[in-house]
């Protein structure tokens, strides 16, 4: 999501998806199973980072928060009722007038932008989250690095993505897509980074991880966070 590190084919491939993100059964399904466990996991983050309280309704009031790759605003916008001041970025125009659109029905008032982070150079902000993007771009290195940059002093990073592993390979791309749950090319697996790369990226960039949390698909439970971190993982960093 940086100038240098942006795909086209692959802002062209989710752009072409934007009509049907918001729709619960359509081709964005998977990632709205998804989301309210991601949603935890930022909460629960939030919490342990600011000392807020789970009750609090609004624990991000006062902060700035950037949604970098943040498609139509799924999480933007519950972001945005956290309290926050939102900024989501992504590189599809097509998924950038989808969030605005669905974000004025809502009330919020979010900030979208269409293209790359570098755009927002000067800017600082206390919690950035990159979900599912990591694996999109063409150089991981210098897509943490520009986030590493934007995030303010006393700032929390949150990153999602899935691990390089036959268990991804297997569930994400073999069955996911194979069986049309997933929109067919939407993941190359080749291109899915490990904790270690992740972390070691991080540190590149004077981050520190502070917690690493697998994210797993149980079939009676569905998605649940644990120590499983063969299909997919979140972890949360801060600056060194």
């Amino acid at each position: 999501m940086t100038k240098a590190t942006i795909d086209p084919a692959e802002a062209t491939h989710f752009g072409a998806l934007a009509a049907d993100w918001w729709n619960p059964k359509g081709s964005s399904a998977m990632l709205h199973r998804l989301n309210p466990v991601r949603l935890r996991y930022v909460r629960d983050s939030i919490d342990t980072h600011w000392g807020s309280a789970r009750t609090e309704l609004r624990p991000l009031a006062g902060r700035r928060a950037l949604d970098v790759g943040c498609g139509a605003g799924l999480l933007a916008e519950p972001l945005a009722r956290l309290g926050a001041e939102v900024t989501g970025i992504d590189a599809a125009p097509e998924n950038i007038g989808a969030a605005e659109a669905h974000a004025a029905k809502a009330g919020l008032a979010v900030r979208y932008l269409a293209g790359e982070v570098e755009q927002l150079s000067g800017e600082t902000f206390d919690l950035i989250t990159a979900m599912e993007v990591i694996e999109h771009v063409t150089d991981p290195a210098a897509f943490v690095g520009a986030l590493a940059r934007l995030l303010a002093p006393g700032g929390l990073l949150i990153v999602s993505t899935p691990n390089r592993t036959p268990v991804s390979q297997l569930a994400m791309i073999s069955l996911g897509e194979g069986l049309g749950m997933i929109p067919r090319g939407t993941h190359d697996w080749n291109k899915f980074v490990t904790p270690d790369e992740v972390t070691a990226h991080l540190a590149a960039a004077g981050l520190a991880v502070e917690d690493v949390t697998g994210l797993s698909l149980d079939p009676a439970r569905g998605f649940v966070l644990g120590r499983d971190v063969r299909l997919n993982y979140l972890l949360r960093a801060v600056r060194n």
